[in-house]
């Protein structure tokens, strides 16, 4: 579908785009696109808003999530080399899911190749704030740079023996010294310093083939791989304040923290096709693992006492999904639609370790200089391991048919059916020593400190801390149908519009992981029918010009983790979180108004106004002295903007010298830029309630500021391209600019008045070479990247009159990158 003939609002991102982008993922190539906004390096914003209304498919299926915090899957996992385009849809059409809020993103990967082909591809890069400067690991296993455990992090025996039981630790029928014993090692608890990391570096291969069978069909095959490995160095600063106008540091610690990132994608289709009937199997995985370090030196309450914390933990993501789609068109005025997919995600975290360790600095204190764990529940030191355990499963499955009924006018009909199901697990367990634990040994370094000699000698034992709601059932199952109508009204208007029928049921509940259960009223049940609305009239101003008005209905659910009643803590933004079972639908109305100009072939501009309300949008915020990060429904949200696109392509300039020469005689200038406005402010009246579990007042205001932006919105959000191309071989020089303003992440400490808490994206310059060359016969890409040419930073702060709390702060370095490819 071709973004001018389309009945919505659409922006397609072809092969060509995501290779001139040169992105690694298909979430850095759709950062380009107009009015999207990449948060955490894989969601992806739609006009300001969270990534809860976003809406991914893989080839028009739904995808489950293997992050706990969401239930959106985040799109760098799809590496570019299996996407061969990106259609982004802002206005919504009856045909797609009715969780649509600022849009859908639906990923088609690669098909029927035309001619057989073979492609060997790798690259090498470096970060200037990572590659070869300091960074801590710890060893793990002797297999972690392929991103697999070789079983060196397997539960230990006496803890899957205690897992298995159904005991609880509170009976006192749990040896835990005989647990303890067998989980701290220097494999896992031994932090290292390495003092130059590695460079990063990638491979893949992708090959495809036709073959044309007797019966006149074409079977087509395709089959791709990829490898990455990178690393990363964050210093941060993580500071925290509980007085309302900032001027109290409560906690002030810098954290440098070492990440190597490993990536394992695979993909492998079939396809059919035989005049217009096409059927496609498509199966794709993907392994992503996190091997995380983190040592962290700061101070508490204002105080001259030191506390050192050492992070250890090894988060594995995995995807994996098969799915079949066909194409039928048995008459000239008949077409139908069919798809089926299965999907499933894992997450697993065995063994997260933490030390705290503390130095008083008290000259009173005759180990005052030293620092020393007394595994004493945080007094004078502490030591907690966690294990987590995630596994989602989504099977969908869609039909649908368009019947011609007149050359002018033609109806849709379908069904589409989504079976979502995720268990969750987290158990956490904290080491403690007796009073009598002996001084000099609470110096020893981690390994040594839970090594089974001390914890059987001198009494250290555990505790579970969370025997509350360690795991949760949570499910989603949805059915819908849908009927449309579009058409031409006459030679200047056509019309897209339909109602969508969709019921779901959204269970959460504890599951019981004890012989003897506990009371727990923190469970959901959400069983709510809606119609939905939608209807684009379109307007053929000329023949280059269009003028599209939109308007409809949408909703938004809560995330699976917003509505578990159980603590998490995320080392990625060094925050605990913990959700609300009283959580509710949100419900959107949507309009908008698009002026299209198609001045010349390839090349276009635009401009569009749009606006939205949500009803009981769905907002974060944060409470209590430890700063949990919990969900609430707000009463009302406002949305407005405006955005606009122009790509032009320019012939050299006669001034550039070597002019009419071999330099630029097949060569053009392409410039591309956008820029988006929005602005949103949340409703709350005095009168108005919002309900969180647990917490005693139903009083909005206490929970949220009326006229405060939503999280996640920024004002504005621009891209530019600027490059040089070739139109006879493959030859690009490409300059892009990205900026960001700064967006809310999470409300201030509620019952403090504090101000927000803003994340500042700021200005990013990247740049991208292509050369193409032959060598002895062989076809070869060569690409060069600079990226964060400005070295743009992290920033995640509060801030109030003069007064600043960096609440995760630091450098993102600039990354410079060289690959080769060749075609076969």
């Amino acid at each position: 579908m071709s973004v001018r003939s389309g009945g919505q609002v659409t922006s397609v991102l072809s092969t060509e785009q995501i290779q001139r982008s040169g992105e690694g993922n298909i979430a850095g190539a759709l950062n380009r696109v107009t009015g999207l906004s990449l948060v955490g390096g894989g969601y992806v914003y739609v006009r300001g808003l969270g990534d809860r209304y976003s809406l991914a498919l893989l080839n028009g299926s739904p995808l489950p999530s293997p992050e706990p915090l969401k239930r959106v899957v985040p799109l760098d996992l799809f590496p570019t080399n299996v996407v061969a385009s990106a259609l982004v849809q802002k206005s919504y059409s009856v045909n797609f899911p009715g969780e649509f809020g600022g849009g859908v993103i639906n990923l088609t990967t690669r098909a029927v190749p035309t001619e057989a082909f073979l492609t060997i591809g790798g690259g090498i890069s470096a970060d200037s704030e990572t590659t070869g400067s300091l960074g801590y690991t710890y060893y793990g296993s002797k297999s972690d740079w392929t991103g697999y455990d070789n079983g060196n992090r397997d539960i230990a025996p006496a803890m899957a023996a205690y897992f298995a039981s159904g005991e609880r630790i509170s009976s006192g029928n749990v040896d835990t010294k005989k647990i303890a014993s067998e989980l701290i090692n220097g494999r896992n608890a031994l932090v290292q310093r390495w003092p130059e990391l590695p460079v990063n570096f990638s491979a893949s291969i992708t090959a495809g083939k036709p073959f044309e069978l007797e019966n006149g069909a074409t079977l087509g095959v395709i089959a791709a791989a990829g490898y990455s490995n990178k690393w990363t160095t964050r210093d941060s600063i993580n500071q925290n304040s509980l007085s309302s106008d900032l001027a109290d540091v409560e906690s002030d610690f810098r954290r440098v923290t070492t990440d190597n990132r490993v990536v394992a994608n695979g993909l492998f289709g079939l396809s059919l096709v035989k005049g217009d009937t096409k059927v496609r199997w498509t199966n794709f995985y993907v392994h992503d693992t996190i091997k995380h370090t983190r040592l962290s030196l700061g101070n508490r309450h204002g105080t001259n006492v030191d506390y050192m914390q050492q992070s250890t933990a090894w988060f594995e993501r995995e995807l994996a999904n098969t799915q079949i789609v066909g194409e039928f068109k048995p008459t000239e005025k008949l077409s139908l639609n069919a798809r089926a997919s299965y999907a499933e995600t894992k997450r697993v975290s065995p063994g997260e370790l933490y030390f705290e360790y503390v130095r008083t600095n008290a000259d009173a204190d005759l180990f005052g200089k030293y620092f020393i764990n007394r595994l004493n529940n945080g007094n004078s030191g502490d030591a907690t391991i966690s294990y987590s355990d995630l596994s989602e499963r989504l099977m969908s499955g869609s039909f649908d048919a368009r019947y011609k009924l007149t050359s002018r006018l033609a109806v849709s009909a379908g069904i589409d059916l989504a079976d979502t199901r995720r268990e969750s697990s987290r158990r956490d367990f904290q080491f403690q020593a007796p009073n009598t634990f002996p001084n000099g040994v609470d110096m020893f370094r981690p390994d040594y400190l839970l090594e089974p000699a001390v914890i059987n000698n001198f009494g250290v034992v555990m505790i579970e801390s969370n025997e509350g709601n360690p795991a949760f059932l949570a499910t989603l199952k949805t059915d819908a149908a849908f009927l449309k109508l579009d058409g031409d009204l006459n030679d200047a208007w056509k019309f897209d519009a339909g109602l969508r029928y969709e019921h779901a049921e959204q269970d959460v509940s504890p599951v019981q992981v004890f012989k003897t259960p506990g009371a727990s009223l923190a469970a959901t049940h959400l069983d709510e029918s809606y119609v939905l609305p939608a209807a684009t009239l379109t307007w053929q101003v000329n023949a280059d010009a269009q003028l599209r008005f939109n308007a409809s209905k949408t909703l938004a659910r809560p995330q699976f983790r917003e509505l578990i009643y159980q603590f998490y803590f995320d080392p990625e933004s060094n925050r605990t979180y913990r959700g609300n079972p009283l959580l509710v639908d949100s419900q959107l109305t949507n309009a908008e108004v698009r002026y299209e100009w198609y001045f010349a072939a390839g090349q276009r501009a635009t401009i569009a106004g749009f606006f939205k309300q949500i009803e009981n949008p769905i907002e974060s915020y944060v409470s209590g002295d430890d700063f949990t990060t919990s969900f609430a429904n707000a009463p009302k949200a406002d949305l407005y903007g405006f955005e606009t696109e122009v790509l032009k392509y320019y012939e050299i300039p006669a001034w550039l010298p070597g002019h009419g020469g071999d330099v630029w005689n097949d060569r053009r200038i392409l410039a591309s830029a956008n820029y988006t406005y929005s602005k949103s402010s949340l409703s709350v009246g005095e009168d108005d309630k919002a309900y969180a579990f647990a917490v005693s007042t139903t009083k909005a205001t206490d929970f949220f500021r009326d006229g405060v932006p939503m999280t996640g919105q920024s004002e504005h959000i621009a891209n530019i391209e600027l490059g040089i191309e070739s139109q006879d071989h493959l030859s690009q020089q490409t300059l892009m600019i990205n900026y960001a303003s700064k967006r809310a992440t999470s409300r201030g400490l509620a019952n403090s008045g504090q101000p927000d808490i803003f994340e500042y994206p700021g200005l990013r310059v990247d740049f991208v070479a292509r050369q193409g060359l032959t060598v002895r016969g062989r076809d070869l890409e060569v690409k060069f990247e600079a990226r964060n040419l400005t070295g743009q930073k992290y920033e995640e702060y509060q801030e109030s009159g003069d007064n600043r709390i960096d609440i995760n702060t630091y450098k993102l370095g600039t990354v410079f990158s060289l690959s080769l490819q060749a075609k076969f």
